[in-house]
């Protein structure tokens, strides 16, 4: 989706695309049957805690470290090999996006920035910017064209003036974009999927759809699968109205499952089991 020259609400339009409606209906339904439990109104600190566990887990497995949730729980080192460096960086993100939720609105490239250079712990010099020309991008989805160095600049600044303006558009709508644009222009040399999963979520919960944190779209992407997420967003790459409607339903549903993960660990929780 190009975001250069943007009008001051261009993601209202896409609210009005044939099912997007229905996804953003479905997800309100399954947020609120999450923060209904009786259990959320007792212990949601502890909720929201494992729901960023079991997120930064989701997240990195898209990113090739698909480790078992009770590992990821079990480590305390995460400096070793590169799919111990990658569950790292997912949960390091997860740690900071709530740092950065009243940042967001203001200044969406510094918490980009921020994001990058959290996910990479180095202080190498192309870390925390965007990649300039002849940059070379280390990322999962190598299948996907990748737009040169001065596209991605003007795309990345429309989409940072799209955050800035605000508009009437559903939080999943705007998650989903911010999601799908940040993946499509790999703004970074490096973990360019850890940091568009990250900004989805700082979207939905600094919205208000997902205010604390308990519902997981990371969860719900990794279940979905790898496959079905790049075939995802080679709809919202179409740029057509179907592909980007088949893009935003994919996202509705990760927050779906992300809400019924969460809706699960409360019934243990309730039960003693957990």
């Amino acid at each position: 989706m190009s975001t250069t020259g943007a009008t001051a609400d261009p993601l209202a339009a896409l609210g009005d695309l044939p099912g997007v409606a229905d996804s953003v209906e479905s997800v309100r339904k399954a947020v609120d049957r999450v923060y209904g439990h009786r259990v959320m109104r007792r212990r949601s600190n502890e909720i929201t805690s494992e729901a960023a566990l079991r997120g930064a887990r989701g997240s990195a497995a898209l990113s090739g470290a698909d480790w078992a949730l009770e590992e990821v729980r079990r480590r305390s080192d995460f400096s070793g090999d590169a799919e111990a460096r990658t569950v790292g960086a997912a949960l390091r993100l997860t740690a900071e996006a709530g740092q950065l939720l009243s940042i967001w609105r203001q200044s969406p490239l510094r918490v980009l920035a921020r994001l990058h250079l959290v996910a990479a712990a180095d202080k190498a010099e192309h870390v925390g910017r965007p990649r300039r020309a002849g940059e070379p991008v280390d990322e999962p989805l190598t299948d996907l064209p990748l737009p040169g160095a001065d596209e991605m600049h003007g795309r990345l600044e429309g989409l940072a003036e799209i955050v800035i303006a605000g508009g009437s558009a559903p939080a999943l709508v705007t998650a989903a974009v911010v999601h799908g644009e940040l993946l499509a222009l790999r703004p970074f040399t490096s973990h360019n999927g850890l940091v568009a999963r990250t900004a989805e979520r700082i979207v939905l919960v600094g919205s208000g759809l997902d205010p604390k944190s308990v519902c997981p779209a990371e969860v719900g992407h990794a279940e979905l699968g790898q496959d079905a997420y790049r075939e995802a967003l080679r709809g919202y790459l179409s740029g057509t109205a179907e592909g980007m409607a088949a893009w935003i339903a994919h996202c509705g549903r990760t927050v779906a499952l992300g809400a019924r993960e969460s809706t699960a660990v409360c019934e243990a929780l309730q039960r003693g089991a957990a």
